[in-house]
């Protein structure tokens, strides 16, 4: 413990009490006078006060749990959150909020992971002067506020990264010059649906051939940590479901999620590997580049027009007529090598710009922990 530091539990230093255990976001008012604090943080807004502002707030269930908040401005704290209401002459709600934000905090349950008021009363700390909480609290709010802006601007330049590449893709796509050919997917493709595969036949035997799934299929690329697997010895009867070098993949349950189109390009390290139900192969015929058309179906074009089709509520899934109804302008193939060329030449240099600010946010996040370590370990 550091000189002129100090150890005692939370319920010595500061008042612990649970939100107010009978209102849920169902009492949140549209233009409430008040701030209203939840588990998932200051998301409301509310018609009375309970709590003076820059009283720290604990998240005690679900997915934010364990995060502390700071509201600034006179709040009321709901079901499934702590309140931390500093004793007066002992420690400061900045401070309270900065350490407890730093330290791990006791957790109970595996599946939905929460945190008894118990726990918290007895948790110790460590802590030095109220003069010397201020000082701390003063570099800390400075520094983190520079952390936080330069973190924001990493963050818009990875947005921005990725917009353009989007846009120019866009910008690709909906060119209609003069003497391109309207065609469909059909006309330029030949479509293979994978075939149902039974799981009781799965192999576990490392000479067995892969199975390409739809949870193979992310965003670009294929992930095979969790491969099924067929006998090497029983695929004569499924030739037509052997995928190939270049066929470009497509999910055909639950085609796009957040993160975008869950389609891919076979590589020959994918290779050997089958089509399973529900997975869709589209295999350039002679006038379409596989590159290009697997820049085609990563469009906002193609993916509007799947959103478009796609049935089902639970578990949305196109068709693979749907997929071969796609209508688009076709260019000439020397036309379609240049588009992918420049295209290729943009997502190098895009993923790399984002590698790039990845690697400045990591670098943000590390500075961060070390800014507050040094100020709990009595060294800042």
């Amino acid at each position: 413990m550091s000189n002129g530091w100090h150890r005692a539990t939370l319920k010595d230093l500061c008042v612990v009490d649970w939100g107010n255990t009978d209102l849920t976001k169902a009492a949140y008012v549209a233009g409430g006078e008040f701030l209203a604090v939840s588990a998932a943080g200051c998301d409301g807004r509310i018609g009375h006060k309970e709590h003076s502002k820059h009283t720290p707030v604990l998240s005690a269930i679900g997915a934010q749990c364990g995060k502390m908040f700071f509201p600034d401005e006179d709040f009321t704290a709901i079901k499934n959150t702590i309140t931390l209401t500093p004793r007066d002459g002992q420690c400061t709600g900045r401070f309270l909020y900065y350490l407890l934000t730093f330290v791990e905090l006791p957790q109970r349950g595996a599946g939905q992971p929460f945190i008894s008021k118990g726990d918290i009363q007895s948790f110790a700390i460590t802590f030095p002067s109220l003069h010397e909480q201020q000082r701390i609290v003063r570099i800390l709010d400075d520094a983190l506020a520079g952390i936080a802006t330069a973190k924001a601007n990493a963050e818009k330049n990875l947005r921005n990264a990725r917009a353009i590449f989007e846009a120019h893709i866009q910008s690709v796509f909906t060119q209609h010059a003069d003497g391109r050919k309207s065609t469909t997917l059909g006309e330029v493709i030949d479509l293979i649906v994978g075939f149902a595969f039974k799981s009781a036949k799965y192999t576990d035997n490392d000479d067995g051939v892969r199975l390409l799934r739809g949870d193979n299929i992310v965003q670009g690329r294929l992930r095979w940590d969790d491969v099924k697997k067929w006998s090497a010895n029983d695929v004569e009867d499924y030739k037509r479901y052997w995928l190939r070098e270049d066929d470009v993949v497509l999910a055909m349950d639950r085609p796009w999620v957040k993160a975008g189109l869950k389609r891919a390009t076979i590589a020959s390290d994918d290779l050997p590997a089958l089509l399973v139900q529900r997975t869709a192969s589209l295999r350039s015929r002679a006038n379409i580049d596989s590159r290009f058309l697997m820049h085609l179906i990563g469009s906002e074009g193609f993916v509007r027009h799947i959103l478009g089709v796609q049935t089902g509520i639970g578990v949305p899934h196109i068709s693979g007529q749907q997929i071969k109804d796609f209508k688009f302008s076709l260019p000439t193939l020397a036309e379609q090598r240049q588009i992918s060329n420049i295209l290729e030449s943009l997502r190098v240099e895009t993923q790399r710009l984002e590698s790039l600010y990845r690697r400045k946010l990591a670098a943000l996040d590390a500075l961060k922990k070390s800014l507050l370590h040094q100020a709990f370990s009595g060294q800042l």
